[in-house]
């Protein structure tokens, strides 16, 4: 096997999260590479093109940054603590959920904290006057972490030699993000608290069995089949009707079934927390997350 080849093979392995992960490196390293050619006096003028800038006409021209600016990083420290959060967040959330209901969180979470950032500096300029761009993973990270804590609160987490409720590491993140908008950063912590509503929303909706990303969802899956090269067989392609029972095909009913025993054990996630689990639901959910 080719250099190539091994590469394509391991990130076809990849996790959505750890593709997201490896976008976001390859990024800051292209951040990096660009800094020489603007004379290196502004370490953070190189990823402007993927920035969120504070002044709303300004962002009106580049709308994309609502998107782009989250996998933008100048700092070394900020693009690592920010993905080994999304690393381990997203192995726990990928466990209970589906791929595609993951990046929804993600990506809502980014658009919100972004829209936050832009309404702080546009409704309240005197306040937020420290920073004039926002970059960075941090609010799409917070909105993956407060939907966990907001879907299953009481899932404890080893923490060195004791036990730590999801709910507490949320609550402290918050209020930790709250005390930062009176400090340097407040634009960047307002973003974080717009990412931890989506996530808080998001999963208190869909509780009730309501899932508000599905919207989104289409929108990107329409995005996506529009770069799929459409490929016409020049025969006929002839489909077996499938049997239907009570109106549902087999797929249907296994499908549900399937979706149904995810719905109790994380129900029971929720009331009892993880530990509750027999090992048999434990496999069975980290079967389903694959």
């Amino acid at each position: 096997m080719s250099l190539t080849q091994d590469i394509k093979y391991k990130l076809a392995r990849l996790n959505v999260f750890e593709k997201i992960i490896v976008i976001n490196v390859i990024i800051y390293f292209i951040g990096l590479l660009l800094k020489p050619l603007q004379g290196g006096l502004n370490k953070y003028k190189s990823l402007s093109w993927l920035e969120i800038p504070s002044d709303f006409f300004d962002f009106i021209i580049k709308p994309w940054s609502i998107i782009t600016y989250a996998f933008a990083h100048y700092d070394f420290w900020h693009i690592l603590f920010n993905m080994l959060w999304l690393y381990v967040i997203g192995r726990m959330f990928l466990n209970l959920f589906n791929p595609k209901q993951g990046l929804n969180v993600y990506f809502l979470g980014a658009i919100v904290g972004g829209l936050l950032f832009l309404f702080g500096y546009s409704v309240f300029p005197d306040f937020f006057t420290s920073g004039n761009r926002l970059v960075g993973a941090s609010a799409a990270v917070r909105a993956l972490l407060i939907f966990l804590c907001a879907y299953m609160p009481n899932m404890e987490l080893r923490f060195f030699t004791f036990n730590l409720k999801l709910w507490y590491i949320g609550a402290a993140i918050i209020v930790l993000d709250v005390i930062g908008l009176f400090g340097m950063n407040a634009g960047g912590n307002l973003a974080h608290l717009g990412g931890a509503l989506l996530g808080y929303v998001y999963a208190k909706q869909l509780l009730k069995g309501n899932n508000i990303g599905k919207g989104f969802e289409r929108v990107m899956d329409s995005i996506v089949s529009l770069f799929k090269a459409s490929k016409k067989s020049p025969l006929k392609t002839v489909h077996k009707k499938k049997r239907k029972v009570a109106g549902y095909t087999k797929d249907e009913f296994k499908e549900f079934n399937h979706q149904k025993k995810i719905d109790l054990i994380l129900d029971k996630i929720s009331k009892s927390g993880y530990e509750s689990l027999t090992a048999e639901e434990k496999e069975f959910l980290f079967k389903a997350g694959k």
